[in-house]
């Protein structure tokens, strides 16, 4: 069993080639790729002990993203469920609608600081994308944004909203026409155009240093949710932190700030589309993007193609940083369906305010599981980390209705 280093930042547990827990990671790319992942991680390294740039990222974070994010008790559904106490972290609540703004913008401010005046990014759900035009027309960079044909269908409001935003959205209409393809499409453009383009890989995935900056740019959720259980609770209480899992950027924000925590205290929970589910069946270890991960693969030793209402979920593999908690076994991995994923939803927006997206509607899948079993001293801790309105026309096709 892999062992993770007590007091040491988890984007910081690789040896020197990248690899975490000596088989997840690692920087599997093009010749002509090394170079420029070598400068700008000898920039990030650089930029984020730098209190300038932290105090310009956190003006960002105040002002343009809106600051703190609410948390609050879902009255109505715990009461519903009976057992644990149901909070939510509603990160859906910053401007941009999605826990996606955080590294978008991070990635916006980087690509300044290199000199740089074009960035690209990847987008499956379209909320890193539609973050990335806005953090780009902030910044007065000029963005190209890569999105299966499939998901630009399904996603249509994001899409708008991008090309609104001044970006130019490139329809990948190669493989799956998901998110898998989209990636890969865009790091063929960034190995042709990395002298004046900076890449921005929209989850924690890839290269070493594109995981090291999205998950660093997340972290600030657990910060703040740190924060705002002390103040509610007087301490951290017994905990078990629900979140999501597609390419893992959300949760590995949602957690970074409780890896410590012996997991009796904190207990860290992966929810995965059922079809799209390396980290909760017995997928193997493969290279995807750049990095070696847990992924799926068919009788081939290919990667597999996947199924998910979810365009942000569609994926095969999951953050290399995902492979080292689980088998380090400070996190749990499980997963829901399509059908269970809506039903949450429905019962959700039933009893609260709260609209989710596709996307969270499957850890509240695993919330509405779990709380009936659990004591009242137990706490629950949700991730709602999109809104639904991305969502609203599956939603209207697969239940009939959208709730006001």
């Amino acid at each position: 069993m892999i062992r993770l280093k007590r007091n040491v930042q988890l984007i910081d547990q690789h040896d020197k080639h990248g690899f975490y827990g000596g088989k997840f990671g690692g920087n599997y790319c093009a010749e002509t790729m090394r170079k420029p992942i070598e400068d700008l991680s000898k920039l990030f390294e650089k930029l984020r002990k730098n209190r300038k740039f932290i105090e310009k990222r956190d003006r960002y974070f105040r002002h343009y993203l809106g600051g703190e994010t609410p948390f609050f008790k879902l009255e109505n559904l715990t009461r519903y469920l009976g057992g644990a106490q149901i909070w939510c972290k509603d990160v859906s609540a910053i401007n941009g609608d999605a826990h996606k703004a955080y590294h978008a913008t991070v990635n916006a401010l980087i690509c300044k600081e290199s000199g740089k005046k074009f960035i690209a990014g990847d987008t499956g759900a379209g909320m890193f994308g539609k973050n990335l035009a806005l953090a780009a027309r902030e910044m007065k960079l000029s963005a190209k944004i890569f999105m299966g044909t499939k998901d630009i269908v399904r996603q249509a409001p994001n899409v708008k909203f991008m090309r609104d935003a001044g970006a130019e959205v490139v329809p990948v209409n190669s493989g799956s026409r998901t998110l898998v393809d989209a990636v890969s499409e865009c790091m063929r453009h960034y190995v042709s155009n990395c002298d004046t383009t900076h890449l921005a890989v929209g989850s924690a995935i890839g290269c070493n240093i594109f995981l090291k900056i999205c998950a660093w740019s997340t972290s600030q959720i657990s910060k703040e949710l740190k924060k705002q259980l002390i103040k509610e609770f007087d301490e951290i209480p017994r905990l078990k932190l629900i979140n999501v899992i597609g390419g893992g950027s959300s949760a590995l924000g949602f957690w970074n700030e409780f890896i410590d925590f012996d997991k009796k205290h904190v207990e860290l929970i992966g929810v995965e589309a059922k079809y799209a589910a390396p980290l909760s069946t017995n997928a193997k270890v493969a290279i995807l993007h750049g990095a070696a991960q847990y992924c799926l693969t068919d009788k081939e030793g290919q990667i597999a193609e996947t199924h998910s209402l979810s365009a942000g979920l569609d994926y095969p593999g999951s953050s290399p940083l995902h492979g080292l908690l689980k088998d380090s076994r400070r996190a749990r991995y499980t997963n829901a369906s399509d059908k269970e994923a809506l039903a949450a939803f429905k019962l959700i927006t039933k009893l609260e305010k709260i609209r989710p997206s596709l996307e969270p509607a499957h850890a509240w899948s695993e919330c509405i599981r779990l709380a009936p079993k659990l004591k009242k001293s137990d706490v629950i801790v949700v991730n709602n980390c999109g809104k639904g309105y991305k969502d609203k026309k599956i939603y209207i096709k697969e239940l009939g209705y959208y709730p006001k």
